[in-house]
């Protein structure tokens, strides 16, 4: 028979006990825990384009629904492009809704120019979480969850329904997505006052909030002309009428980069114009001929305008100075989306106290203990977009602060603690939200 010492026995035991106290709480096991896991794995569904696994994501968030005990359907407005709604209902249903929109789809990756894989949600010694989407924008879609479920487990009860929408094809477009749904009867009896959407992480303690979107206009010029020898000068060659053309372009960005470097715009306020691809040359096993002169020559170009520009004068502009027919340009948009709602006026939400939402969003960051940037129009374009577009306010938001921006970057991390943060951010938007028991609601432009 062993004898086991009974120092070692009490030493252990203390041991046991010590393990125990790090790792649960009075209620259970660390709650920090399961909701940092939870985001794990939302992460860790490859939902990158171009075969982005929709299907496992909405399982995943069907699951979680469910735990919640909230209300759920999936749409497929387009076939293979599943949108989850869910629904938490108010305890008064004549009043209008409030929708909490993100996307689960996430743009591709260089998996090599990682330092962890893309999809693994590895955490560093830091509590950086590591994962394409971990900014843009799962972050969002499971903080909204997790604040319900916060909300829920201190048995808030909201008078106003919540929906939360989780989108497909947000990174291509969102046509198939947000789009079909703002555009849709479902949408109309959804009875929707006010849409909160994703924003972008600040590098500050202050958090960034966008009352409207710059469009894209994705431009492909083409340029075409005498086709010959390499070593002969033609007049009005494709690729001299090409860079001509690219020539202009240059001097319009440069005169708007001027105007952000004196500051007399912000990011979102400029008209932004980067060459994208460039296309020309006559094909060879080896490469490019290169004593050949080439017929045709296209560039990409992606332009984003804010809702304060003139999109048809810069259209103008395009027609007139940039693809000029009279040297042999032609011009097209392969995705444009109108700076203008459907009453034709500028897709801008309210972004002060007159407007109610506005003025809940503001108080309960502050509430919770955060501040808010000056609102500004975001350099990109999201779904939030296409509600603005039907005369819907609608606000870009997330709670990501003291972050640097890595939305499409490589490494796009998240820092475990700040997301814990957000969650609590979003606790306190959505509480306020749901208790809003007014009728009255915020126009969506500041220009009427």
């Amino acid at each position: 028979m062993k004898i086991v010492n009974c120092n070692n026995f009490f030493h252990l035991y203390f041991l046991s006990l010590l393990f125990i106290t790090c790792e649960t709480t009075p209620n259970g096991p660390n709650p920090s825990s399961s909701i940092i896991s939870r985001f794990q794995e939302y992460l860790q569904i490859n939902t990158a384009h171009p075969n982005p696994k929709y299907f496992e994501a909405a399982d995943f968030i069907l699951s979680q629904a469910e735990s919640l005990s909230l209300e759920s359907q999936t749409i497929e407005f387009v076939k293979n492009k599943p949108l989850i709604l869910l629904k938490w209902p108010g305890k008064n249903p004549n009043l209008p809704s409030v929708l909490l929109n993100s996307h689960t789809d996430v743009v591709p990756v260089e998996s090599q120019k990682w330092t962890y894989h893309p999809f693994g949600a590895h955490i560093d010694s830091v509590g950086n979480i590591y994962a394409r989407g971990s900014q843009d924008m799962k972050c969002v879609g499971m903080q909204y969850l997790e604040a319900i479920r916060k909300l829920k487990d201190s048995g808030f009860e909201p008078i106003r329904t919540i929906y939360l929408s989780y989108v497909p094809d947000e990174e291509i477009g969102g046509r198939d997505g947000a789009e079909k749904l703002a555009e849709s009867d479902v949408f109309e009896k959804m009875n929707v006052a006010f849409v909160l959407d994703e924003g972008g992480p600040s590098a500050d303690e202050k958090y960034r909030a966008y009352y409207a979107d710059r469009s894209p206009m994705w431009l492909v010029i083409k340029a075409a002309g005498a086709p010959g020898h390499g070593a002969k000068l033609y007049d009005n060659t494709a690729m001299e009428n090409l860079l001509k053309s690219i020539e202009s372009i240059r001097r319009f960005r440069a005169s708007e980069f001027d105007m952000l470097k004196a500051g007399l715009k912000t990011a979102g306020e400029l008209i932004s114009v980067n060459l994208v691809f460039l296309k020309a040359g006559t094909r060879s096993h080896t490469g490019f001929v290169m004593n050949m002169q080439p017929s045709e020559a296209e560039a990409g170009i992606d332009i984003r305008v804010p809702p304060t520009a003139d999109q048809a004068a810069l259209e103008r502009r395009i027609a007139e100075e940039w693809a000029p027919a009279s040297r042999n340009m032609t011009f097209e948009f392969t995705e444009k989306f109108s700076t203008l709602d459907i009453f034709g006026k500028p897709a801008v939400t309210i972004a002060d106290s007159s407007n109610p939402w506005w003025a809940l969003l503001e108080e309960s960051v502050q509430n919770a203990g955060g501040k808010l940037e000056k609102p500004d129009i975001f350099r990109g374009a999201t779904d939030a977009s296409f509600f603005r577009q039907r005369g819907l306010p609608a606000i870009g938001f997330s709670p990501i602060a003291n972050t640097p921006s890595l939305a499409h970057d490589h490494n796009e991390f998240l820092n475990q603690q700040e997301y814990i943060k957000g969650i609590d951010i979003y606790a306190a938007i959505i509480n306020a939200f749901a208790s809003y028991d007014e009728q009255t609601e915020a126009k969506a432009s500041k220009y009427e």
